[in-house]
């Protein structure tokens, strides 16, 4: 099915918006953001507000094609040149040290700040019409864009996931579904050697191809790492209780489970599920095979099985390779946002 992007004039109309300090809702390659004027520390207060969001976990900016990064940041550094060159536009936010004429607000207090130029049609005709308002007041123009979702909660990969979070309080525009599905790769350039802090769509293999060295990848040792978006330990997460296990352990759930009541869900591969496939008391969904497909598709399931009145969702732990990096972060700080509880 074809998709209807927003006219020239609901563009322009979202712009004067962001221009005039309110918020817009916008789809990205990765998830939906909910975006203000990142040089407005009012604006950037709006989206604390209606997110719930700790005032120091920070946002990120997001740039028109033709933005200027280096506005942002005290030094553009040659490997941040590099990957700009070889991933931008596209879904990897670089960390690299805070501008001292960027408002604190948006890094939560922090000297750094995480960049990133979006690859969505309609994301780059955003921020190209309120960086056009911009230069006809010779200014610069940014968008300050973390998840349209309450903090915390399953990110959104469609305009009708915003509208279920923040119904009509939120001006929305509709591109479809994200071809990505989960946030950007975050990697950090600012402490003088290349970290990646969230993993994504963008690969540390990728990285290392472009700039000639691995990144350190996180293991939770990383002290004096800056905080950066979604990657408190538990985020991410349904409202409905979810476990991440081996399937050995899955199983007595689901045989402990009595046929009365609520179902329990369970998400694995169809190798795996055997019987359980079709047993009455479990709610299937066939597991993607490959990391793409899992990682676009699950957002959308997570929200889905919250709507279908299951009693848990049971997660087949997925392999702990470097391919599964990111869809493996994503679910386990889901799951974590339960273990307190078991």
């Amino acid at each position: 099915m074809s998709i209807i992007y927003p006219s020239a004039a609901l563009i322009d109309e979202a712009a004067a918006l962001l221009d005039a300090g309110e918020l817009v809702a916008f789809p990205t390659e990765t998830v939906y953001g909910l975006g203000g004027d990142a040089e407005n520390p009012e604006a950037i207060a709006r989206i604390y507000a209606a997110k719930g969001r700790p005032a120091n976990h920070p946002v990120i900016v997001h740039l028109a094609p033709q933005g200027d990064p280096a506005y942002w940041v005290q030094s553009l550094v040659p490997d941040a040149v590099k990957l700009i060159d070889a991933f931008w536009p596209g879904p990897l936010t670089l960390i690299l040290k805070r501008a001292a004429h960027i408002p604190a607000a948006v890094s939560g207090g922090q000297d750094s700040v995480g960049i990133r130029a979006p690859s969505h049609p309609v994301a780059q005709q955003l921020l190209s019409a309120f960086s056009a308002l911009r230069a006809g007041k010779g200014g610069h123009a940014g968008v300050a864009g973390p998840s349209a979702n309450r903090f915390g909660h399953v990110s959104p990969t469609t305009a009708q996931h915003v509208r279920d979070e923040f119904g009509a309080s939120v001006h929305v525009l509709d591109g479809g579904a994200a071809d990505v599905g989960i946030e950007s790769t975050i990697l950090d350039l600012s402490r003088g050697f290349p970290a990646l802090l969230r993993p994504g769509h963008v690969s540390p293999q990728e990285i290392a191809d472009v700039i000639g060295v691995a990144p350190r990848l996180p293991d939770g040792t990383d002290a004096t790492a800056p905080r950066a978006s979604g990657t408190l330990k538990a985020h991410y997460a349904p409202r409905t209780p979810l476990a991440l296990l081996p399937f050995a352990a899955i199983e007595p759930l689901l045989a402990a489970h009595g046929s009365g009541g609520r179902k329990i869900a369970l998400v694995a591969r169809k190798s795996s599920a055997g019987r359980w496939a079709d047993a009455p008391n479990v709610h299937f969904i066939v597991a993607p095979e490959d990391p793409q497909t899992y990682a676009r598709d699950l957002y959308g399931l997570l929200r889905a099985l919250d709507r279908a009145n299951v009693e848990r969702i049971l997660i087949e732990k997925l392999p702990d390779s470097i391919e599964w990096i990111a869809v493996n972060d994503r679910l386990g700080r889901a799951a974590a946002a339960f273990e307190a509880h078991e």
